[in-house]
């Protein structure tokens, strides 16, 4: 790999890390030699994380549930803990999503998509921040959305969680540009994920409208992702900060 990509040794917290997006960028930061915990709502996580060591990589999961404060930070600490008390590199994968036409949408439900897609994004954040700004280096990395940029359908909760992603990193940005902190977010076009299962039925109108925008002619995967993920992960991205990178298949430029 070359030096400027090569992120051997760095130790990566990665959320939402069992399955999706998520385990491929996992993968992808191990496959480039990062130490990872990932993080899942299921005791799944153990065995994801047991799956990745036989494969010779290190990997160490931690279970807890995102949308609870206390849980986020005791998440945190226990990752830090496997990670030996140092982390270099932190990777935000999490979240949920709820549908309901907007007059309709549950309050309840409402608190808790932005609880787990936002306020426990800052809350990590922060926490990593403040050990990355005692060694002046670090590479935080959100995941934005479609929806950080237009509003969608159905969604309120999660495209006001999206948008609030996208102002986040910028603010977070101006805050530890300067201090040896990258913070960036990548924000995935239309995946083939377990997520988007009702828009990828070919007998939802939605899909051939989605299908017939992407420039690429097919909808995303997991492996699209881990380029820009080791890309902002690494030293060769020492100079971007603030972004917010669609990987999308061209979508928003149609």
């Amino acid at each position: 790999m070359h030096p400027l990509f090569d992120i051997h040794g760095k130790k990566a917290l990665v959320t939402g890390g069992t399955r999706g997006l998520g385990y491929k960028m996992a993968e992808g930061l191990m496959e480039a030699g990062c130490e990872v915990v990932i993080v899942g709502t299921s005791a799944r996580v153990e065995q994801v994380a047991a799956d990745f060591r036989a494969r010779g990589f290190s990997c160490w999961g931690v279970q807890g549930n995102l949308g609870q404060r206390e849980e986020v930070e005791r998440v945190f600490a226990r990752s830090l803990e496997k990670l030996g008390g140092d982390i270099d590199i932190l990777l935000t994968s999490h979240g949920i999503q709820r549908r309901h036409m907007a007059e309709d949408f549950p309050l309840e439900e409402w608190d808790e998509v932005l609880s787990v897609n936002l306020t426990s994004v800052f809350i990590l954040c922060q926490k990593a921040a403040r050990i990355m700004l005692k060694k002046g280096y670090g590479k935080i990395i959100t995941v934005a959305s479609m929806n950080s940029f237009f509003g969608g359908q159905m969604i309120p909760a999660y495209a006001a969680s999206k948008g609030g992603i996208a102002q986040l990193t910028r603010e977070l940005s101006n805050d530890w540009a300067g201090r040896g902190i990258n913070v960036n977010a990548i924000a995935p076009g239309y995946m083939a994920t377990e997520m988007n299962a009702a828009l990828l039925d070919p007998q939802n109108p939605r899909y051939a409208t989605i299908s017939e925008r992407i420039p690429a002619g097919r909808w995303g995967t997991g492996d699209d992702l881990k380029g820009v993920a080791i890309f902002l992960a690494s030293g060769a991205s020492d100079y971007v900060s603030g972004a917010i990178i669609p990987v999308d298949g061209g979508y928003l430029g149609k």
